[in-house]
């Protein structure tokens, strides 16, 4: 791993699932990061490769939290709550990767939600903050595909905006489940968490409340047979039609260093192992009310997770914000 010489020490709680070894990986490479440590309490004592080096995991009440300039929490849900308490107490400011502080979770106001590319200002609010809220891997994929229109004025009142997101097997955890196995998930395709309830809705539809969006979203997930990625598609109802769809794309995000605004439609080999997201946007032709079809893709566990976290922790620190990330 790198030198610990000229670079801010941080720590990663829950550092044995997904997410948190993803970050591990991250941290190890970053050019201005160190990791003071990394723990995981079912597995201490026991190493993995993060980098070109490894880690050696430890229990969470070993760690030294006020060590690290920022702790990332990428603990279960419902569990993070409390340690991101324990890591400001002990003087560290802190990236959530649970849903516990993610708007519509009950703890609104109490953490700000790190999507940088979300709205103009939420940069500098997350350069001066103590505590972010990580967004979700769906609400990554999918508020992204929206936000431009509605701030364009274009989507039509009351409408009902559509997503259906495909996701790699990664993002449900690496918690052994029957319905994971390879035997089960391989050449199968399938919709979980039918019936609008899935929890990420949350989350997407109090931030769709923050921006004044008059509009309800069905959101459906769906299991795809790989390890990572999301493809989104998104169905927009639009006021009136639009001359040039990338348009509102365009202007929101071309100066956006992670996200790409094509003409063609996105793929999964696009974007995995990327803090990337690629997206594009189509007229859908043979209805009544014009619309259009949003479509974007990114890797659940980088984009997704914890390449925005590293990104959310390079402008808490002050880093370029790319830092480690290209």
């Amino acid at each position: 791993m790198h030198s610990f010489v000229n670079k801010t020490p941080v720590g990663v709680l829950g550092a044995s699932g997904y997410a948190g070894r993803e970050l591990c990986g991250l941290i190890a490479r970053h050019p201005f990061l160190s990791l003071a440590f990394a723990t995981a309490n079912e597995q201490r004592g026991q190493t993995m490769r993060a980098g070109r080096g490894s880690v050696t995991f430890m229990g969470a009440d070993e760690a030294e939290l006020g060590s690290a300039a920022v702790v990332f929490s990428a603990l279960p849900h419902g569990a993070s709550l409390e340690w991101v308490a324990r890591a400001r107490a002990a003087g560290a400011r802190v990236v959530d990767l649970s849903t516990d502080l993610r708007p519509g979770n009950g703890h609104d106001g109490e953490a700000v939600y790190g999507m940088p590319e979300l709205e103009n200002g939420l940069r500098a609010r997350i350069a001066a903050a103590d505590v972010v809220a990580n967004p979700g891997c769906y609400p990554t994929s999918i508020l992204l595909a929206i936000a431009p229109y509605l701030r364009a004025g274009a989507v039509a009142p009351g409408a009902t905006i559509v997503a259906n997101s495909a996701s790699g097997v990664t993002g449900a955890g690496n918690s052994p489940k029957r319905e994971l196995l390879f035997a089960e998930v391989g050449e199968d395709y399938r919709a979980y968490g039918a019936g609008n309830g899935h929890r990420h809705l949350l989350e997407m539809n109090a931030t769709l409340r923050s921006m004044n969006a008059d509009a309800d979203l069905v959101f459906t997930p769906h299991l795809l047979p790989v390890s990572r990625g999301i493809l989104s598609s998104i169905t927009i109802p639009l006021c009136d039609d639009i001359g040039d769809v990338l348009a509102p794309l365009r202007e929101a995000y071309t100066d956006e260093p992670f996200i790409d605004v094509v003409a063609q439609q996105p793929a999964l080999r696009d974007v995995v192992r990327t803090n990337g997201v690629r997206i594009t946007a189509v007229a859908l032709s043979g209805l009544r009310r014009p619309a259009l079809l949003v479509t974007s893709a990114i890797d659940n566990l980088v984009k997704g997770a914890a390449g925005q976290a590293v990104q959310n922790c390079n402008l808490m620190l002050g880093l370029d914000e790319t830092s480690g990330l290209l």
